[in-house]
Parts: structure tokens; C-alpha cells; sequence
């Protein structure tokens, strides 16, 4: 039985995991320096570690409205691969880093890979469905991203 760890965090009611390797960190979500002009999924731009990252809203991404910004809400910084510009997606809360064997995940049907193809699976836990999401197909997804990373690279 195959185990992967991944951090969850939640969005409203529901609960949703990025694989670990993915996850560079977990920061407060705390000056972010908004950006006019911006798409609604791209919150601005957060300086971690002296780089300027993209703070996407993922509350926006999902059901189209903005996330409240609370003292609980996170930024989880994810990178891609080494090539590739760091994000940093804001959600109501990051729950914790939790085992899933890979039988526990089931695929999601086509018509949620067409609608959504960042959703990779379904984790049942039994009294809990945790919706897995591939990074790389979240940020390659996003149209809004191209945006950004041309206005980093053009204005920063």
C-alpha cells in the first residue's frame, strides 16, 4: 500500500489537499500588495523569502467570490518544479499534513476532469472527502497566470 503525504486546508465547508512535494511553505497571510488591473483569482503579489510571488485566491478559483481574509486564513506556497514560478494560493485555513494511501483515492469522473482538470482525486475517509489538486495543472489551468507572470517579470 502505497502512502503520500499531503497538506489539506479547507475553503468554506469543504476540505482539499495539495501533495506535499509540491508545498515550499506555509506563510500568515499578511502583506499582500494588491495590484489594480488584476484578474479576481490573483489577490496581488507577497514578498516570501525576498521573492515576489503571486497570491491566487482559490475560494475564486472554485465558486467565483472572494475569500474573507481572517486570522486563520494561510498562504501555501507551491512550486511546480525547479524551473517554474512559485504561487502561493489563499485559503480559509491549513488544516494539516495527513497520510493517504493510494487506495483511498478515487478518480473523479470526465466530466469533472473537463470542467476542472486541476482535481486529481477524491480522497474517502470515511466521514470526510478530501478533493486532491495537482498543482501544475492548477497553475498551467489558469489563464490569470500568464498575466502575472508577465507583469512580474516586466514591472519587478
Amino acid at each position: 500500500m502505497e502512502m503520500n503525504k499531503f497538506v489539506v486546508f479547507s475553503i468554506g465547508n469543504a476540505e482539499y489537499a495539495f501533495p506535499i512535494r509540491w508545498v515550499v511553505s506555509i506563510e500568515k497571510a499578511e502583506k499582500i500588495n494588491t495590484i489594480p488591473q488584476l484578474p479576481q483569482s490573483i489577490m496581488g503579489i507577497v514578498k516570501v523569502r525576498e521573492t515576489l510571488i503571486p497570491v491566487l485566491d482559490f475560494e475564486s478559483i472554485l465558486y467565483h467570490k472572494r475569500i474573507e481574509v481572517s486570522d486563520t486564513t494561510k498562504l501555501i506556497v507551491i512550486q511546480t518544479d525547479q524551473e517554474a514560478m512559485k504561487a502561493s494560493i489563499a485559503v480559509n485555513e491549513a488544516k494539516e499534513i495527513l497520510e493517504i494511501s493510494s487506495e483511498q483515492i478515487n478518480q473523479v469522473s470526465l466530466i469533472v476532469n473537463i470542467q476542472t482538470p486541476y482535481i486529481s482525486g477524491i480522497a474517502n475517509l470515511g466521514s470526510r472527502l478530501i478533493t486532491i489538486i495537482d498543482p501544475l495543472k492548477l497553475l498551467t489551468s489558469l489563464e490569470d497566470m500568464k498575466q502575472i507572470e508577465e507583469y512580474i517579470q516586466e514591472y519587478v
